[in-house]
């Protein structure tokens, strides 16, 4: 019983230190959860209308850019619990939730806005199908791609640039491989967040060593067991 409480508590730091991550991940839960109980043609009616797709960016612009963030396309949940963990975290661990927030929305508009933008200037241009206008567009992935990208300044040399690198190529590759806008919408997140490097200072003085931090893992999982 006091193994399980020491867990507990080491478990309710660790949320306690990242709480706009843990209270978007806690949304995003409960929304994937009223997916899975919607009707097949409700569920992507509703997705539809809280979509970012230009069609409802001009009729509820303020509304869909705040809703989409919060919904997934398909219910998958336990992949983005693993990868805020891994990315968003860290960063709002290192910058403050303040901080951290500027960067996920700056990401997740600013990438939604240069995205869909590029779709209409394609569709009036007569280079695209009008159907692009309606096509879903929602979820967490420009605000995630964002925190990928102001993590590089959070993190030790020479790492820091093994990681610049590795993101930087699979951002690129999604984009080429991609069938849709919604890569170029990562790529551009990406940059954003590579570009909020100012909201790094007094914060990246020491940064985040990926050894010492396995080093420290093992440590806690050992007093724990212990």
């Amino acid at each position: 019983m006091e193994r399980v409480a020491r867990v507990a508590r080491h478990v309710w730091r660790y949320i306690c230190a990242a709480p706009g991550t843990y209270l978007w991940l806690l949304f995003l839960g409960l929304n994937t959860i009223a997916l899975t109980q919607m009707p097949p043609r409700y569920r992507h009616w509703w997705l539809e209308t809280h979509s970012t797709n230009l069609a409802e960016l001009s009729h509820h612009p303020v509304k869909v850019l705040i809703s989409s963030a919060f919904w997934t396309q398909t219910p998958s949940f336990l992949f983005w619990f693993v990868v805020f963990n891994i990315f968003l975290v860290p960063v709002e661990r290192r910058l403050g939730t303040a901080r951290w927030f500027g960067v996920v929305a700056l990401a997740h508009v600013g990438a939604t806005l240069i995205s869909e933008g590029t779709v209409r200037l394609l569709i009036d241009a007569g280079l695209d199908s009008h159907r692009e206008v309606f096509v879903l567009d929602i979820g967490v992935s420009y605000g995630v791609s964002g925190g990928v990208g102001v993590l590089v300044w959070l993190i030790d040399r020479p790492w820091r640039w093994w990681y610049l690198g590795v993101t930087a190529v699979f951002f690129v590759v999604l984009l080429a491989s991609g069938t849709d806008y919604t890569n170029l919408g990562h790529l551009c997140a990406y940059l954003i967040g590579l570009a909020c490097k100012p909201l790094t200072r007094g914060r990246a003085d020491k940064g985040i060593d990926p050894a010492k931090v396995i080093r420290q893992v093992r440590q806690r999982v050992g007093k724990t067991q212990g």
